[in-house]
């Protein structure tokens, strides 16, 4: 390939709304072209990575024995009802009509497709288990797309769903995938970590995400050194810290003049946050419940809600809190609140807790040496772990310490059970001809997003530093002296021979200086770099570099040798 006939565009200047690295490099180097917010045009740099990344995963899908199909992207409304999820998925949905009134939802992930699909197919046990799966585009309507790739409105997912006999046979079947993620993300060149997860929207009882980790990812992630145990920091379990406060004397009000939040009393009072509870009124499936947490730590939402066995968690409004407390927020507390029967729920941190100051239920005042035993109503089942997780926090299973680090989320697995099949109806029948519910599990990969990710995890201060796996050309020719015959033909020869050989190579054939040359090839970040020049031909042979190595490993071999030299480097 030459590249006066490829379409490319690199940019001398960084993108203003690029917010992280992979996200600049990505469009400077014209592998995409911004169309508008959350939406990108991929140019045929792009294209080819995207394609090869594709193929990676369609082999290794097929490896495991799904089976490829493809669903539509326009989805009827009614298959949502059905499962609920019309409702509860929220306005990051896309929805709209057809001029008949029908409701129609663009495809943000394919559950209630594929399991009424599969149900209308399969009615024997015979035909188990099985597993399909699509790369299909999604659309979500991202309140605020950002990052490139990472959080777009379209974007291109592979998403298989399994089906199988029984909840064992499903396991097999959970496993099959999650080496097969193993298998995609190391040929593709990321270093990807398996975290549990929570469920979310999709629900299911059981789920892995698969990161990336990177400064600039949105996940946190908790590990521990001790026993290898990594969680997503909304699933990331952490031991209770143990206790032993010094018995403090009788409670006693203090005024706190317009301080609401923990730190303006904090600084108000002199004292640090940790002295303080902080307790917040939320709206639980419908009924108030107060939930209290040390001053110093954040509610995790998602754990509160599995502990409460709730559907919906959310903070209650400025009447329900009034009603339930007798004060308005930032002035809310444990101690006898308005509502005689509220359910108060604390982190198990506080268990034991003495000397704390709450809210009074009293506008603008608060108590200080709070014992929570003797001074509130609190059932010794209501501690639980509801705080999310942090540096140096002590884990559940081991008792190191743990550690926290960003990452990027490029796939995720989830055991689903019944969740789908039960509500479609997707039933088989057994050898004794009874019928049984079959179980089912998913797993998605962000293809589009897996670009980035790479980048994101391989790069520096020139540019990308792409694997050769997925690499738009993995090599590049760099012609210093295009109107020279003899190079010309140096240069077409170990084209041929390297594609002869499997290799994408593309030809730089402009009349731009060498440096210019130089810097496109870093850009961009082709895994090996040949300089075929007038001078350099008549010195001996070809330059050869790879492009994660530094200058000093640069070799000099002869054409006839140029080849083999390419191929050791790229292995």
């Amino acid at each position: 390939m030459k590249w006066s006939k490829f379409l490319i565009q690199t940019l001398r200047e960084d993108p203003g709304d690029a917010e992280i690295d992979s996200h600049r490099l990505m469009v400077r180097a014209g592998f995409v072209k911004k169309a508008s917010g959350g939406l990108y045009t991929y140019l045929p740099l792009g294209m080819r990575v995207l394609n090869k990344v594709q193929r990676i995963v369609r082999e290794e899908m097929d490896r495991a024995g799904a089976q490829e199909i493809v669903m539509p992207i326009l989805q009827p409304s009614s298959l949502w009802k059905t499962s609920g999820r019309w409702e509860t998925m929220g306005p990051g949905m896309f929805r709209l009509e057809d001029r008949g009134g029908h409701g129609y939802a663009l495809s943000p992930t394919a559950e209630e497709m594929v399991t009424s699909l599969l149900g209308g197919i399969i009615n024997s046990y015979r035909q188990l288990p099985v597993t399909v799966y699509q790369i299909q585009w999604k659309f979500r309507d991202e309140i605020r797309p950002r990052f490139g790739l990472m959080r777009s409105k379209e974007f291109l997912m592979k998403d298989a769903y399994s089906f199988d006999v029984s909840m064992d046979a499903a396991d097999a079947s959970y496993e099959a995938m999650f080496e097969a993620y193993k298998r995609v993300f190391e040929r593709c060149g990321l270093k990807a970590y398996p975290v549990e997860a929570d469920t979310g929207d999709i629900g299911g009882k059981f789920s892995h995400e698969f990161h990336v980790l990177a400064d600039s990812g949105e996940d946190g992630i908790a590990f521990c050194e001790g026993c290898g145990y990594a969680a997503n920091l909304e699933k990331a379990a952490r031991k209770a810290s143990l206790r032993n406060d010094e018995p403090c004397g009788e409670m006693e009000m203090v005024p706190t003049p317009g301080a609401k939040t923990i730190d303006e009393v904090s600084r108000f009072m002199g004292v640090s946050a940790s002295a303080f509870i902080k307790s917040l009124i939320y709206n639980v499936d419908g009924k108030s419940v107060m939930v209290c947490v040390p001053g110093d730590r954040d509610v995790n939402e998602v754990k509160l809600r599995h502990f409460l066995g709730a559907k919906k968690v959310e903070l209650a409004d400025p009447a329900a809190i009034l009603v339930a407390s007798g004060a308005n927020a930032g002035s809310v507390g444990p101690v006898k609140p308005a509502d005689a029967s509220l359910r108060i729920i604390c982190d198990q941190d506080l268990k034991g807790a003495k000397g704390c100051i709450v809210g009074a239920n009293k506008d603008d005042h608060h108590i200080k040496n709070v014992d929570l035993d003797r001074d509130c109503a609190i059932a010794a089942e209501d501690y639980a772990d509801i705080v999310i997780a942090r540096e140096g926090d002590i884990c559940a299973t081991c008792g190191k310490v743990l550690s926290v680090r960003r990452g990027i989320e490029v796939g995720h697995v989830f055991k689903l059970g019944v969740k789908y099949t039960s509500q479609f109806k997707a039933v088989y029948k057994n050898d004794n001809l009874e019928e049984r519910v079959m179980v089912m599990g998913c797993y998605g990969i962000g293809v589009s997003r897996t670009l980035q990710a790479v980048i994101e995890q391989s790069h520096d201060a020139n540019g990308i530093i792409w694997p050769a796996s997925v690499a738009p050309f993995q090599v590049c020719i760099c012609l210093l002296d295009p109107d020279n015959p003899e190079a010309v033909s140096v240069a077409e020869a170990i084209e041929k021979k390297l594609e002869s050989r499997g290799v994408d190579a593309i030809v730089d054939d402009r009349s731009d200086r060498p440096g210019v040359k130089f810097k496109d090839a870093d850009l961009i970040g082709f895994p090996v770099r040949v300089v075929v020049g007038t001078k350099g031909l008549s010195s001996g042979g070809v330059e050869i570099k790879r492009r994660r190595d530094d200058k000093s490993a640069t070799v000099v071999v002869s054409p006839d040798k140029a080849v083999d030299a390419i191929m050791e480097r790229l292995a």
